[in-house]
């Protein structure tokens, strides 16, 4: 039986590569620039997911006086971009499994897309570094749209891209803003376990919970079954 290819799109941190090592160096760099403390990985953790716009205030607010002079503040964003970018794969890894999946998913003619709150040229760097940019038709940061998730625009942004109805796409994701953004844009939601969740996971309700990467293929699987019997 003929089933249609399945556009899958892909939240960055937290589902696709665990960033949280090099997003920490690059901000404890810039902290100590500004005589600032170091921050612990698990202050980072709940800093993560709503691009570097919000993360480079978080980690100022976090360690002392909040500095809110926007020439300031555009300086250290600058610096830690400056950091992040030029070793965005040192400390971090892919998560198991995702360079395999991604490579078998394409080779079965599902069509993939990464939206994700990350600038363009992080991301970018990261995919690439990672040797695993090829594998995506289209690749969505947070500053090459006006809006960015939880805003469902910036999902719908990447579905356009891959040419697909919003409801044939999937949202693979690990925290809030992926979950929002989907059912925002009428797509379904698959969260990672692994990732950078910021709220109680019974507070979702994703069309499946996955705490392996490899599981995505044998749960697009079992969407398709269902599909059919309905």
């Amino acid at each position: 039986m003929h089933m249609e290819p399945t556009a899958l799109v892909f939240d960055l941190d937290g589902t696709l590569v665990d960033s949280l090592p090099d997003l920490r160096a690059a901000l404890n760099e810039m902290l100590r620039e500004v005589g600032r403390r170091e921050l612990s990985p698990s202050e980072v953790r709940s800093m993560i997911g709503d691009g570097t716009h919000a993360l480079v205030p978080r980690a100022l607010r976090a360690t002392g006086e909040v500095i809110d002079r926007s020439l300031i503040l555009e300086n250290a964003h600058e610096r830690f971009l400056n950091f992040y970018e030029a070793v965005p794969t040192k400390l971090s890894r892919l998560y198991p499994g995702v360079a395999k999946t991604l490579e078998s998913l394409v080779e079965s003619g599902t069509h993939l897309a990464v939206c994700t709150n990350k600038q363009q040229r992080a991301t970018l760097a990261v995919l690439e570094g990672f040797g695993i940019a090829q594998y995506f038709e289209a690749i969505v940061g947070g500053d090459c749209v006006p809006f960015h998730k939880p805003d469902p625009r910036h999902l719908l942004a990447a579905i356009e891209q891959l040419h697909v109805d919003p409801n044939e796409a999937i949202m693979v994701g690990d925290n809030e803003n992926d979950y929002a953004a989907a059912r925002g844009a009428g797509s379904r939601v698959v969260l990672m376990r692994y990732g950078y969740l910021r709220v109680p996971a019974e507070s979702l309700n994703p069309d499946a919970w996955l705490s392996d990467f490899s599981e995505i293929p044998n749960t697009l699987a079992k969407f398709a079954i269902h599909q059919q019997q309905h």
